[in-house]
């Protein structure tokens, strides 16, 4: 629970409202009793005067309205219920010099960063608009009030971002795992890639070693081939010499 002496929220004294802890049903009234009257025995007193009336319903109407835009804070302690309303007394030109000194001093003492995300320099300015809601409320409770929209369209505005920050941190978390998952899959499948690679290549220089080898016994067997067919023609021609001159010599006429 944070004191009055740590928010820069102006708080009147704790009010004790019950003993124990248990909270007591708003729709339950407390029961009184009413004192026994003493008997007058003299002449009756005139009634007092009334107070303005006025004054202190402005006054009322305006705790009303603190009590609505500023509600009270509750806490146990010694098992004690507490109750702390703000503060409905008017500031002066002062207080606000004070409060813009506090200000600073608390943004200097919690180490406050100047730019960027600090929840600790948004609590204190919070405190401080709320503050500062507070003193023209008491002034004028309409401009107050439009003072408290101001606050809540903040409000809503930054946890609109804050939410739409969370939504995208998640969303790149969720594509950093993707693709944390789709990385070791494509390794893997660069893996499989490369050994299927080297069996082709395997393949290859098997199918190069045949082509080789075929290349090879092909090439002796048309040498062989050619030879045996240079012998042959060769054979064939002396042949045909030898038939031919004997050709000659038979049909040459005899002296």
């Amino acid at each position: 629970m944070i004191s009055s002496t740590e928010s820069l929220l102006k708080y009147d004294n704790p009010e004790l409202v019950s003993k124990n802890t248990e909270k007591i049903s708003p729709k339950a009234r407390p029961l009184k009793v009413s004192p026994q009257q003493p008997v007058i025995s003299g002449p009756v007193p005139p009634p007092p005067k009334p107070k303005s009336p006025s004054f202190d319903a402005i006054k009322q109407q305006t705790e009303e309205i603190l009590n609505t835009i500023l509600p009270p804070r509750e806490w146990v302690e010694n098992n004690q219920l507490l109750v702390q309303r703000v503060s409905s007394m008017p500031c002066t030109r002062i207080d606000v010099i004070h409060l813009q000194e506090e200000l600073d001093l608390r943004l200097q003492q919690r180490q406050a960063r100047d730019t960027g995300i600090c929840p600790v320099r948004r609590e204190l300015y919070t405190q401080c608009f709320d503050e500062l809601i507070r003193q023209v409320t008491i002034n004028c409770a309409e401009r107050g009030v439009l003072l408290l929209r101001v606050r809540d369209e903040i409000r809503m505005t930054i946890e609109a971002y804050q939410t739409l920050y969370e939504s995208s941190v998640a969303f790149g978390m969720r594509k950093a795992l993707q693709a944390e998952q789709g990385k070791s899959d494509m390794e893997k499948e660069i893996a499989d890639s490369e050994n299927e690679k080297r069996e082709l290549e395997m393949q290859v220089n098997e199918l190069k070693a045949k082509c080789e080898a075929i290349e090879r016994r092909e090439s002796e067997r048309r040498q062989v081939e050619e030879k045996k067919h240079t012998e042959e023609i060769q054979f064939l021609k002396r042949t045909n010499q030898q038939l031919k001159t004997q050709l000659d010599a038979i049909i040459a006429p005899k002296k």
